[in-house]
């Protein structure tokens, strides 16, 4: 069957909802934009009010490490949710998967609303925080890759890096928002105020954003391909998705979690550890830092629809190997825009290191999901996405912290961000262009040619 007939949608699916590919990929991107608003607010209340509520009994510096680690913990189920969520997603349909990752996130981001503090109920308290991140982590694991694939399964192959990123507008969409209501908390409340109760405000939001998201993606219908892939009885993976995945499509998995190394390790790098490094080693207040983030975030959401258009036209390749060679200069710029201790120059580091992380979101959505077939689509590509979450992301803050406690100077941060942009370079160079890949039949050929 043709991508052009899968493209018409029958009378079964307009009555089960939307089909318009801007309404799609609308909803697509509501759910990414509150799932990582809720990620997102979790990594910035780590850096700025956890360290004392949840580990008052350590040194200033290692609160902040423990409070990383458990954000860290976050990343780490995110595989086991890109597994499970990824098998539902691949054998029930992307939608239904997608509304499950988001009530998961939503019920847990609430709860730790109400979670009692450290000085409340003791060490039970850091247990429960950790036990409400992995449930996060584990609705993330699920998230991108549905998302993605709700946009990029309903057609229109001439312009499916453009719909396809705007999903990957949720992320720092999420994160602006998340900074933006810390930013008028932090502003509008005493410090103790805001130590107290200000920033459970933030996290309560977060019911509201839910429901939000509930009925945009209630509204949208499954995918075609999806649709097509279960009428066909060969189309049934032997075995679980993400088992077929790893056994058949290995390759493919490494080289796109490799692509994502200099993207992902500096989008927590120019967008969380910053915070930290802003206001514990440059000692500046933190509005300095939330600022510069917020008009950052704001850059990269114009920045990746845009920059998606040009990826249509030219191909994914090209992006990504200027966007690792990006990386790898930014690296050392950055730190040394920072170390001014200037409010313009760390604004012009942040924005311009999260108008790099723009260019890898743009084309990231359209190339993982041109790597994999059909019926194994959703678990292949949360896996390769989540794989370079937990390698690149989850360890950023926390080996940057240390290597800033050994050193005492960000340019070794620079060092190791630039290598993450080596691996990225890398992997894109041994990459081929897949801009003409036909989604209907994506299979052995694709793992072959990359």
């Amino acid at each position: 069957m043709s991508n052009a007939t899968l493209e018409q949608p029958s009378n079964e699916r307009q009555r089960g909802g939307h089909t318009s590919l801007p309404v799609i990929a609308a909803s697509s991107l509501a759910g990414t934009a509150v799932e990582w608003y809720d990620f997102f607010l979790y990594g910035t209340a780590a850096a700025l009010v956890f360290p004392a509520l949840f580990f008052p009994d350590s040194d200033p510096l290692m609160g902040t490490v423990l409070a990383f680690a458990t954000y860290a913990v976050g990343f780490v189920a995110r595989p086991v949710g890109a597994v499970v969520l990824g098998h539902y997603g691949d054998r029930r349909g992307r939608r239904a998967t997608l509304v499950a990752s988001l009530l998961l996130m939503g019920v847990a981001t609430f709860l730790i609303a109400l979670l009692p503090t450290y000085g409340a109920i003791g060490i039970a308290a850091p247990i429960l925080l950790v036990l409400l991140r992995l449930v996060q982590g584990f609705a993330l694991g699920g998230e991108w890759g549905g998302a993605v694939l709700l946009v990029s399964e309903h057609g229109d192959s001439t312009r499916r890096a453009f719909f396809a990123s705007w999903p990957n507008v949720g992320p720092p969409l999420g994160n602006l928002m998340a900074a933006g209501v810390l930013a008028v908390l932090g502003a509008t409340l005493s410090d103790d105020a805001f130590q107290s109760w200000g920033w459970r405000l933030a996290f309560g939001l977060s019911a509201l954003l839910v429901v939000i998201g509930l009925v945009l993606r209630l509204y949208v219908t499954e995918t075609p391909m999806f649709e097509e892939a279960q009428r066909k009885a060969d189309a049934a993976p032997k075995g679980l998705p993400a088992g077929v995945v790893v056994r058949k499509h290995w390759r493919m998995v490494l080289l796109a979690a490799a692509t994502r190394f200099g993207e992902n390790a500096g989008f927590y790098i120019y967008s969380l550890f910053v915070i930290t490094y802003v206001t514990k080693m440059l000692e500046l207040d933190k509005s300095v830092a939330l600022t510069a983030v917020m008009i950052g975030q704001g850059v990269a959401v114009v920045a990746i629809p845009l920059i998606a258009i040009l990826a249509d036209r030219i191909g994914r390749r090209p992006v990504y190997l200027c966007a690792s060679v990006a990386t790898i200069v930014w690296a050392f710029v950055f730190f040394g825009l920072l170390d001014t201790k200037s409010p313009g120059l760390t604004i012009v580091a942040v924005a311009g290191g999260l108008l790099i992380f723009a260019a890898f979101s743009a084309v990231i959505g359209a190339f993982f999901s041109e790597l994999f077939p059909t019926e194994v689509r959703y678990s292949g590509v949360s896996l390769s996405y989540n794989l370079a979450s937990v390698l690149a992301g989850s360890l950023a803050p926390i080996i940057a912290i240390w290597l800033y406690a050994k050193f005492d100077t960000g340019y070794v941060i620079g060092a190791y961000l630039a290598a993450m942009g080596v691996v990225s370079l890398v992997a894109s160079l041994i990459a081929k262009e897949t801009r003409e890949t036909d989604l209907t039949t994506v299979g052995q050929p694709v793992g072959q040619d990359m």
